[in-house]
């Protein structure tokens, strides 16, 4: 192993480290929050079942119409109601900050790109405040920016939760319930756009986000370019594999195998999406790192390979860097200005 890798792998581990209020979570099938019976004496199959329906009836499972009671505050917050109802009324508001394209700014680097607008999905259990610099720099290359509060996240975070477990973790059902719901949330954010007059839309997912910006960016034929920054093929393989969610695998591998979870978790996961060509025709920059020990770089190869059997071109860019150390310089430079300056264009 190169000293290099070896400094970057010991950096993934040491902010993995960092955070302390990982709890291995009881499994639960979670048949309650997608319609089903808790007492289902055959809970596997009608989540399989459940799967297979939502893959193949997806432009329903994850339509979205617009929110009536949209409201942007003095400090550019926009709030309004999630069309999925889930348990915690905490989590059933949305809340999305507003980064106006810089017009006024010393020296941006580009000027406003008018109608041309950006929704930031960003990574598992960010916090309000994270991906700010992210959104600052959209807006300086004269892209609005909409960055969006996930499901259990931040604001939204269930009462007496420290993380956002709900969106992954071992209820497979709830699991479902709240990606789905992300894929809804971001929809509405985008008709929301469109009703202030933007008609370039783009998406930016990092992590959690890349998952749920993909499958937004196959089911809403308003977004014209993505930039992905982490990604993979299904969420079951990053679950089982990833290190920062070694605590969720822990909670469900007495209960199901690998491949059991890779179908039940299938309409969450984009490769289904992928294969049957969606979005092939959009175009799309996607980064990630060579030393990731939480989306694993084969996981990301693999994407691309589909992408491309599959009809699409992506751009792709590997980076000598991990999954938290792509935040450190020059690593987030370069990624930053390739996608950005890759979006200012496709969205031109």
């Amino acid at each position: 192993m190169h000293w290099f890798e070896r400094k970057i792998r010991r950096y993934e581990h040491r902010r993995w480290t960092t955070d302390d209020n990982r709890r291995v979570q009881p499994f639960h099938w979670g048949l309650e929050h997608i319609g089903g019976n808790p007492a289902d004496p055959d809970p596997a199959a009608y989540i399989r079942q459940y799967a297979k329906n939502a893959i193949e009836n997806s432009a329903e499972w994850y339509a979205a119409t617009p929110a009536t009671d949209y409201q942007l505050d003095k400090d550019n917050v926009l709030t309004f109601t999630s069309s999925l109802e889930s348990p915690w009324p905490e989590n059933n508001m949305v809340y999305a900050r507003l980064w106006p394209a810089s017009t006024n700014r010393r020296r941006p680097p580009f000027k406003a790109a008018r109608g041309t607008a950006v929704l930031v999905l960003p990574n598992w259990n960010a916090k309000w405040h994270g991906q700010d610099g992210l959104c600052e720099w959209v807006a300086r290359f004269g892209i609005t920016a909409l960055k969006m509060s996930m499901p259990y996240h931040n604001r939204r975070m269930a009462n007496g939760h420290e993380r956002a477990d709900q969106i992954c973790g071992p209820n497979i059902g709830l699991t479902l319930q709240a990606n789905r719901q992300a894929v809804q949330d971001a929809r509405r954010c985008l008709r929301w756009l469109e009703q202030q007059g933007y008609t370039r839309l783009g998406i930016l997912g990092t992590s959690l986000g890349s998952s749920v910006g993909y499958i937004t960016l196959m089911h809403d034929s308003a977004i014209k370019a993505g930039g992905f920054l982490h990604f993979s093929t299904y969420y079951a393989d990053v679950v089982s594999q990833g290190m920062t969610t070694n605590h969720v695998w822990e909670g469900l591998r007495e209960h199901v195998t690998v491949d059991e979870l890779r179908d039940y978790w299938a309409p969450i996961s984009p490769i289904p999406y992928v294969e049957r060509g969606m979005g092939a025709t959009t175009r799309s920059f996607l980064v990630y790192g060579k030393y990731d020990p939480t989306m694993l770089p084969e996981l990301s190869r693999q994407m691309l390979d589909s992408l491309r059997r599959h009809g699409a071109h992506p751009r792709s860019l590997e980076l000598h860097c991990g999954h938290y150390s792509l935040e450190l310089p020059p690593f987030s430079y370069i990624a930053g200005y390739r996608v950005l300056s890759f979006l200012r264009s496709a969205l031109a």
